[in-house]
């Protein structure tokens, strides 16, 4: 949705990213946010949203745009269609998001959920962690009197999840808190709370939002269209729009340019491996992944048994996967500069 410009200009911009697994209500969690209905949300087992959506809509004097991603981590998404959609989140979120908000559900944590969870865990960069956090849905599932961080201490790979976002936790629910008076039980409090947290965050991190050297390049990108178009036309139109209508192309040019690339490659450049790139792969051929903090994020982010052809044990078939994905993500860095020569 486009906003008035002179609005737009008027007011600081928030970009925040949605997160989770698939029918954990990310959508829902970003209607709630915006106060309206603009993301499409049903109760079922299969993802609502295949494809990434954004809206913006003014919010206590700030322009906050949020984008709705597919379950990136346990999608039914085809490789091609996952890639698709992580570069199109990367484009509309450059030059970076000031939130990743991690949508996750409030239930019986099975060992499916908590791989999810580990794997999501494991798939941020510890840069990225600073500007992330945590947001449970089917609140009213907590017993009667149970604060969600109540309910995050009774699972190890929960409380590790918040701990490395900072402790930043908050709690909706998409059916039952709308009409709620109740203090805590209450959408209206908790999407205060969920935004006032961010703001803080953003005090935090200096006012900038999280960036890495694929998201400025990706912006670099953009602006390079941007100047190209305007050159093409008699009239300079707003630069904004000029930029909106710009993200499209530049889209379609990085799909083209990275048809190949591995899933972990392009997910572990965006969330923040990539800043550990250059430091990690020697510490992987001398033989130290395990004290690694990027080799679980690798092991999180390449899914089946990619990379571990011809390995004889864990060990091995892990420092293969991380050394293919590592190699990956800067085979991403490498391609998306040759698009600014």
């Amino acid at each position: 949705m486009m906003q008035n410009p002179s609005m737009s200009q008027t007011m600081d911009e928030r970009r925040i990213v949605l997160l989770g697994k698939t029918g954990d209500g990310k959508s829902s969690a970003g209607n709630l946010i915006l106060g309206e209905q603009v993301f499409g949300s049903k109760c079922s087992p299969n993802s609502q949203t295949q494809k990434c959506y954004l809206n913006t809509k003014p919010i206590n004097e700030k322009l906050i745009t949020v984008i709705d991603t597919p379950g990136f981590f346990d999608t039914s998404l085809t490789s091609e269609e996952l890639n698709s959609e992580i570069l199109r989140c990367v484009t509309e979120c450059a030059p970076g998001p000031h939130a990743f908000v991690i949508v996750l559900k409030v239930g019986r944590y099975t060992k499916h959920e908590i791989e999810t969870v580990k794997k999501i865990t494991e798939s941020f960069g510890e840069d990225a962690l600073k500007y992330a956090v945590v947001l449970f849905t089917f609140g009213d599932q907590l017993p009667e009197g149970q604060m969600i961080e109540d309910f995050v201490k009774q699972s190890r790979e929960l409380q590790d999840l918040v701990n490395k976002c900072g402790g930043r936790v908050h709690v909706i629910d998409n059916k039952y808190w709308n009409e709620q008076q109740d203090e805590y039980r209450s959408n209206r409090v908790q999407v205060e709370k969920l935004l006032n947290t961010i703001e803080e965050m953003v005090r935090e991190n200096r006012g900038e939002c999280y960036t890495n050297e694929m998201l400025q390049l990706v912006d670099k990108v953009i602006d390079a269209e941007c100047k190209a178009s305007c050159e093409e036309g008699k009239e300079v139109p707003d630069i904004k729009i000029v930029r909106e209508q710009a993200k499209p192309r530049v889209h379609s040019n990085l799909l083209a340019k990275l048809v190949g690339t591995g899933t972990g490659a392009l997910t572990g450049a965006f969330l923040g491996l990539g800043v550990l790139i250059s430091a990690s792969v020697p510490a992987c051929t001398a033989g130290i992944l395990g004290t690694s903090s990027a080799a679980g994020a690798i092991a999180g982010v390449i899914s089946g048994n990619q990379g571990a052809d011809g390995a004889e044990t864990v060990d091995e078939a892990m420092k293969m996967a991380y050394k293919e994905t590592v190699e990956g993500a800067i085979e991403v860095i490498d391609k998306i500069k040759e698009l600014l020569s």
